[in-house]
């Protein structure tokens, strides 16, 4: 278990990481880059807009913090070890395709919500890299927070 649990913290910092990434990005694209000097600006461009970036921040730093979070949990979880594989490398994929997500969704012209064109734009390849990986997370993380709940609750029962 000690092996699963290094595996999602280091896997849930490295999400932070990008989720602090993303913020360097939600800076530049609202000064339009870095100020190296009190109102001297270095121009930075960046695709995507500021409402992106800051759900790329944001989502990106809780879904980190969501795995290391589990992580640290998962002693506390009467699961089998099959169970305990599948709630920390399911969580690690959930995290990582949504990170994907919000950083080709920022870039794709329908916002990488469908395969297809919607009412946010048309479809395009970064809105199929960025969709692809996380329609299946969104149906895993419901049933992989089921199971950790469910592991919680036996081990509250055991004790």
């Amino acid at each position: 278990m000690e092996r699963l649990q290094r595996v999602m913290l280091i896997n849930g910092f490295m999400v932070i990481l990008f989720a602090m990434l993303a913020g360097f990005m939600l800076m530049f694209s609202l000064l339009g880059g870095l100020e190296l000097w009190p109102e001297y600006i270095v121009a930075i461009p960046v695709y995507g807009t500021s409402e992106g970036w800051v759900r790329a921040h944001s989502g990106g730093a809780m879904n980190g913090l969501l795995v290391v979070a589990v992580g640290l949990s998962l002693p506390k979880m009467a699961l089998s070890r099959f169970q305990q594989r599948l709630t920390a490398y399911g969580f690690i994929y959930v995290a990582w395709s949504f990170t994907i997500f919000y950083w080709f969704g920022n870039a794709a012209g329908n916002r990488a919500l469908t395969f297809g064109d919607n009412p946010l734009g048309s479809s395009d390849l970064f809105g199929v890299i960025g969709f692809l990986p996380a329609l299946p997370a969104v149906f895993l993380v419901v049933l992989l927070l089921g199971l950790a709940t469910k592991g919680i609750w036996s081990s509250a029962d055991g004790s």
